[in-house]
């Protein structure tokens, strides 16, 4: 794949002002591990090879093995999973796949996730979902390969 922009430094600086919300995203009280989970899995969905590339490796960087790595993708049935990462989880496909159904974040998905997080953390998961799918979109658009090196 051949990437559609070549430098994006020379417009707006992209990723400037989203360093602020991930300072904002980590902060939040949620374990770091599960918010990797959460990249990584939106990532997934979305199809974005740049972002699922750079996830696993921000999650490998943040302890999580390579085994919980490769079952990311069928979290909802593998029992490495706990119920407080399979809640964020859910919440971030929910979140993710809003034109699969209307009311996709459903009140059970919710409350699962408030069951394990409170106001806070909730906010963090729902901004690192928010943040995941804006970079899958910018990233997917231009074709950024996987690899690519953002510093």
């Amino acid at each position: 794949m051949t990437a559609r922009i070549k430098n994006t430094a020379g417009g707006p600086d992209i990723t400037k002002g989203v360093q602020h919300i991930f300072k904002e995203v980590y902060s939040g009280g949620v374990p770091k591990e599960t918010l990797e989970l959460v990249h990584l899995r939106v990532s997934q969905i979305n199809g974005c090879s740049a972002c699922a590339d750079a996830g696993v490796a921000s999650a490998a960087r943040a302890g999580i093995d390579t085994g919980t790595l490769l079952a990311v993708a069928t979290w909802y049935e593998n029992p490495v999973f706990d119920d407080a990462q399979r809640a964020a989880l859910a919440l971030a496909e929910a979140a993710t796949r809003l034109a699969d159904r209307p009311g996709a974040v459903t009140d059970e998905i919710w409350d699962a996730a408030a069951r394990h997080y409170d106001e806070r953390q909730l906010g963090s998961l729902v901004l690192m979902v928010a943040i995941t799918n804006f970079f899958n979109r910018i990233n997917t658009t231009f074709r950024i390969p996987a690899g690519t090196d953002w510093s």
